[in-house]
């Protein structure tokens, strides 16, 4: 499915392949949201590193291969292409063992990638990304180098590979901040704030860390979305659960589309729950998605 848009999208961070048993997958969560993005017709281009090895060449192949840049991927000695380990419930839910070091881990800039990064209308980051400081720092210093695009940063709270004052730094850098339910108590009552009311929870983040925008997914149960100073709510599309692993950054990814072409975000939160559920009905992190299904299914 493709969109024609002139947006110009980075996604920065981890560049990997997800271990199922016997079964290997490409994925990371940055990677999906350049996927995705990509799907809809935007200019994507990828900031990553990954080894000199087979692994390293088909993550570089399959995201040419989905009309993602990577001229900003390098290939470095030493380090190899990151894996994880992924085990799925009965439910579908997903536990992830995310091997260290990995080559992502050591991220750096080449000059494509900053001229890149100048360009860019919209800026994808995760928080797994900084559990090493040299990816750390390349992060921080592409955050700080064009101030007109839209900074997306999508909490991945993944033990033991953060803290409440990384998370806080972070927040501080974004325009628009994604989390799940879970994830938004636990960082709201480490800053000293616990409610299980989620719409006062999002205020107090917004208040807190100056956001423009807030983004909860809550699983089958919908998400909410906080959008220029009003609060939408959407309670989810009912589907078949094949698995979760990549339905909520192809949420993400289906919702920043929507507001940055047509800044409706009733309408957005409506066809990104459809996406993401679509996803989750189906195996693998970024199945193709026909237009045809997503209507069908908002219908």
């Amino acid at each position: 499915m493709s969109i024609q848009s002139k947006i110009n999208a980075i996604c920065y961070g981890e560049v990997l392949y997800d271990i199922f048993g016997e079964e290997k997958k490409i994925g990371g969560a940055p990677l999906n949201l350049a996927v995705r993005t990509a799907s809809f017709g935007f200019q994507v281009s990828m900031i990553s590193a990954v080894g000199q090895d087979e692994n390293g060449n088909g993550v570089i192949q399959y995201l040419s291969d989905n009309h993602v840049d990577v001229v900003g991927i390098n290939q470095i000695q030493g380090p190899e292409t990151g894996l994880v380990n992924v085990t799925l419930e009965e439910s579908g839910s997903a536990t992830y063992e995310i091997r260290y070091p990995a080559a992502w881990d050591f991220i750096t800039a080449n000059n494509n990638a900053l001229e890149q990064v100048k360009n860019a209308d919209v800026f994808f980051f995760g928080s797994l990304i900084c559990r090493n400081d040299i990816s750390k720092n390349t992060l921080i210093q592409l955050l700080k180098l064009n101030p007109k695009m839209l900074k997306v940063f999508d909490v991945n709270l993944r033990k033991p590979f953060y803290d409440g004052k990384l998370i806080r730094e972070l927040m501080q850098h974004a325009d628009f901040i994604k989390f799940n339910d879970e994830e938004i108590l636990e960082i709201a009552q480490q800053m000293g704030f616990q409610s299980e009311n989620l719409n006062s929870v999002i205020e107090f983040v917004v208040k807190e860390t100056g956001a423009k925008s807030i983004c909860v997914t809550r699983g089958k149960h919908g998400s909410l979305l906080f959008w220029k100073g009003k609060i939408y709510q959407h309670n989810g599309y009912p589907v078949k659960v094949a698995d979760t692993v990549g339905a909520g950054d192809s949420f993400l990814a289906s919702l920043i589309y929507q507001l940055m072409t047509d800044d409706d975000a009733k309408k957005a939160l409506d066809f990104a729950s459809a996406v993401g559920a679509i996803v989750a009905s189906k195996h693998g992190a970024n199945p193709e998605i026909l237009l045809s299904e997503i209507q069908e299914l908002m219908a």
